[in-house]
């Protein structure tokens, strides 16, 4: 008896559309937007607080930096450092001191400033002093904190838990929104690689602004080893940040997240991670450079070959 094979009909998925995505800060004297339609944004400064002299200093020259380059600001830096390996490390000048830090770099330079919260109780005083309000890795499936963030009306950027998958982020966009506050970024910082190391996927970014919201990528914190002390220079790998920062770009990320010191190794945190603040300006004009190249994210997933 002869045997007859049907020819299936398969289908596969070969090209990646994305949604309209849109995050907006109204800083002092500026106004930025990422997203759909909008060229590359950052967010940079110094990890945490660790003087005023530091922190004016490091907002004066990335001012001047991204102004060259013809990339818009949004400046960064934590007056608490919450999730630090010991009892004994610096945890930043705190709220009273720290907040009127941040409130003069916004008043001197005109730039949009964000910081972290790590309380429910601070929301409302953080608020007050900054631009974006910033959900720590650890806590961006903290409901209760997402939604008194989102009901602040104010700009949130959520960073990605080392743990979650990508597209699990919708749950924390979906808390926010709602609130009615529809104004989220994401951002990548890589993903747990067994213990005490992190890897970036850069499916990441695509399967991130699947989720409606512009996508971020910080890769100062992906090449953090953890387990050694952020004092010692083992600590970090920071000669991989631009492999790592020009690579999201070309998979189409909507901004960068660069912390950076002028003297990485006498930082209170994250010494062995930031990027030296003489390399900015270089990393800075190559990642314009490959987003000239791809020309939108949305070209990115739409090539056809």
């Amino acid at each position: 008896m002869e045997k007859t094979t049907e020819k299936q009909n398969l289908t596969r998925t070969e090209t990646t559309t994305l949604p309209k995505r849109e995050f907006v800060v109204d800083g002092p004297r500026s106004k930025i937007t990422i997203g759909s339609g909008h060229g590359l944004a950052v967010i940079s400064g110094p990890c945490v607080i660790d003087s005023k002299e530091l922190v004016m200093r490091t907002a004066r020259e990335l001012v001047e930096i991204t102004q060259r380059v013809g990339v818009p600001l949004i400046f960064k830096s934590s007056y608490e450092k919450d999730n630090r390996g010991s009892e004994k490390n610096w945890t930043g000048p705190m709220a009273n001191e720290g907040l009127k830090i941040l409130a003069e770099v916004r008043k001197e330079f005109g730039i949009p400033v964000l910081t972290d919260i790590h309380r429910h109780e601070d929301i409302e005083m953080v608020a007050e002093h900054v631009d974006v309000l910033q959900i720590p890795a650890y806590m961006c499936q903290q409901t209760s904190l997402l939604i008194a963030a989102g009901k602040t009306g104010k700009a949130i950027n959520v960073k990605k838990g080392q743990f979650l998958a990508p597209e699990n982020l919708s749950g924390a966009v979906s808390k926010i929104r709602s609130t009615g506050n529809k104004n989220v970024l994401l951002t990548e910082r890589g993903a747990c690689f067994g213990y005490n190391r992190l890897v970036a996927d850069m499916r990441s970014i695509p399967l991130m602004q699947e989720c409606g919201a512009p996508a971020c990528f910080d890769a100062t914190h992906v090449i953090r080893l953890y387990g050694i002390s952020s004092a010692d220079p083992a600590g970090g790998e920071p000669r991989f940040v631009p492999h790592l920062t020009l690579a999201a770009v070309a998979a189409g990320a909507d901004a960068l997240f660069l912390e950076t010191h002028p003297n990485p190794m006498e930082a209170k945190c994250d010494a062995a991670s930031q990027l030296n603040l003489k390399h900015y300006e270089s990393l800075l004009r190559m990642s314009v450079e490959v987003r000239k190249a791809i020309k939108s994210p949305e070209h990115v997933g739409e090539i056809r070959f």
